[in-house]
């Protein structure tokens, strides 16, 4: 059995007049968002092996800001393919994940992430959390699975069953929606 943990980047700026959408960067919400759900990542417990991520701005400050309130320290294995990717290319960045790592956080962007959530759970295995990300997978959410493999070269669609899916909302709700 693997782990994969999936974080979406926090959210970003739309008022920065950056010329690259690849250079955008987190706005103050963002900020919270992301050091609240590495609190929470430190609160539970949560350990990584293995961290692969997406190189864009947005992703590298997520991080960032997660890593310093989760109490941890990332090595983050930073690949250009997880930028705005499909869940197809998501899943081969997957196959190349170290062998030995058990639990493993991506971190990337929508909609790839979501779409990896659809292949990998199966719609025919009904979950409070599949139903969650349907609706929506926000920015600086976590979706945590459980893989049925023994080796990352094996993953391939239906491997996977929900853990937990937590977004900043649940947290503080001042992150949430209706909130600036």
């Amino acid at each position: 059995m693997k782990k994969l943990t999936l974080l979406r980047h926090a959210k970003s700026s739309w008022d920065d007049p950056v010329t690259r959408d690849f250079d955008r960067p987190l706005n103050e919400k963002g900020k919270r968002a992301a050091v609240v759900m590495g609190k929470f990542v430190n609160r539970n417990a949560i350990t990584f092996d293995q961290v692969l991520a997406s190189p864009a701005l947005r992703v590298i400050e997520t991080l960032e800001h997660f890593e310093d309130a989760s109490g941890l320290a990332f090595e983050p294995q930073w690949d250009r393919k997880i930028y705005l990717a499909s869940s197809v290319t998501l899943m081969d960045v997957l196959r190349g994940a170290d062998p030995q790592a058990g639990h493993v956080l991506m971190v990337g962007h929508n909609p790839g992430l979501e779409d990896l959530i659809f292949d990998l759970v199966p719609h025919e295995n009904p979950s409070e959390e599949r139903s969650a990300v349907e609706i929506k997978y926000p920015t600086a959410s976590l979706a945590e699975l459980t893989l049925n493999i023994d080796n990352w070269t094996d993953i391939k669609d239906g491997c996977a069953t929900f853990n937990r899916f937590t977004r900043p909302r649940d947290l503080d709700p001042e992150l949430g929606p209706d909130h600036i």
